[in-house]
């Protein structure tokens, strides 16, 4: 009887957890694609002036949270405005939206990773090109150089009617979001969301509360309903809650009956193996697991770095409606690599 009571808090805490991560999640999610959709002409026009910057840009793209950075970087190159290095290098930097979690759940270790990220995207990146040259890969020869809506010229981030008029006659769906924030921000407030105590991470949980608020005050109709409403929330937020809540149930359930730690620390190398096999699949949800083990102390950082270097979450499906060549090309000079700095870094005892 004891044990059912201690398995169902087990599963209680982990079900609070997930929604908890969730909140945050959704929250960057909002804020990093207002960024997006803000700097984009300037990405354009920086993007057309020469490889390095090229490798520079793509590489950022990649390591900005979520999937946005990487789509960005998808259209640009069906369109011809980045080479085939510089696409590789988005991917290697990207996580997609298992970042979110990470930077939830391990802000520091989120923070070198995806610095890590970065330069390995930019240095691979100028290496894959070198590459391409003597195999004689072609870049997206089947491209069409289509438009994509998440590269639409005329997504404002700010209402051309003016701000007032919006607020005075709100859409009921930005009141539903403002009443969220607000709770939100009293439940951090008081203790009953994130750190018992005042800390920087609380700190740092409000300011992205109030920076979503201004998101949510400020868009207009058009943006709150597709960007916030429709991506981020209908198809976004579930899956993300579903993965993490999945990840989060499948470890209590395996550390109530069994030793994970033990069976995982005997069979490292394979498990860093299984995790860059699995970062094959377009999509983050699969790498939560080694994010949480990583959080557990289960798993070095190498096993995390080569998942996180080999998966992109679902930034390569665009490319894979207009390329699968490509796509499959891309996955293997990436899994390449996952593999190789992987087991260098699990050799040096990371």
């Amino acid at each position: 009887m004891h044990d059912h009571v201690e398995l169902g808090d087990t599963l209680l805490y982990a079900g609070l957890h997930a929604l908890g991560i969730s909140l945050f999640v959704f929250m960057m999610m909002v804020v990093v694609d207002y960024l997006n959709v803000f700097t984009q002409g300037r990405l354009t026009t920086a993007l057309r002036s020469g490889k390095s910057r090229q490798y520079l840009l793509s590489s950022l793209l990649g390591a900005l949270p979520g999937c946005l950075g990487s789509f960005l970087s998808v259209t640009f190159y069906i369109r011809g405005m980045l080479g085939f290095g510089a696409i590789v290098g988005c991917f290697v930097a990207s996580s997609g939206d298992a970042a979110f979690v990470m930077l939830a759940q391990m802000p520091k270790t989120a923070v070198l990773l995806f610095g890590i990220l970065f330069v390995l995207g930019v240095a691979y990146g100028f290496i894959c090109d070198k590459l391409a040259r003597k195999l004689k890969i072609v870049p997206c020869a089947e491209c069409r150089h289509e438009a994509h809506h998440l590269s639409e010229q005329d997504c404002r981030t700010w209402p051309e009617q003016g701000l007032r008029s919006q607020l005075i006659k709100m859409h009921p769906l930005r009141i539903v979001y403002l009443l969220v924030i607000l709770v939100a921000g009293l439940g951090v407030s008081l203790g009953v969301v994130g750190p018992d105590e005042w800390n920087w991470i609380r700190i740092a949980i409000l300011v992205l509360l109030a920076a979503g608020l201004f998101v949510i005050i400020s868009v207009p109709d058009h943006y709150l309903i597709e960007h916030i409403g429709h991506h981020i929330t209908r198809h976004h937020l579930p899956r993300i809650f579903a993965w993490t809540l999945g990840a989060l149930l499948l470890l209590a359930i395996g550390e109530h009956f069994v030793d994970l730690h033990e069976i995982i620390s005997g069979h490292l190398v394979w498990i860093l193996v299984l995790a860059a096999l699995i970062g094959v699949i377009p999509d983050s949800g699969p790498h939560l697991l080694f994010v949480f083990l990583f959080v557990q102390g289960t798993i070095p950082f190498s096993i995390l770095l080569t998942s996180s270097i080999v998966q992109d979450g679902h930034g390569m499906l665009p490319l894979l409606s207009v390329s699968v060549r490509d796509s499959l090309t891309i996955k293997a000079f990436n899994l390449v690599l996952g593999l190789l700095v992987g087991l260098i870094v699990f050799a040096c005892g990371y």
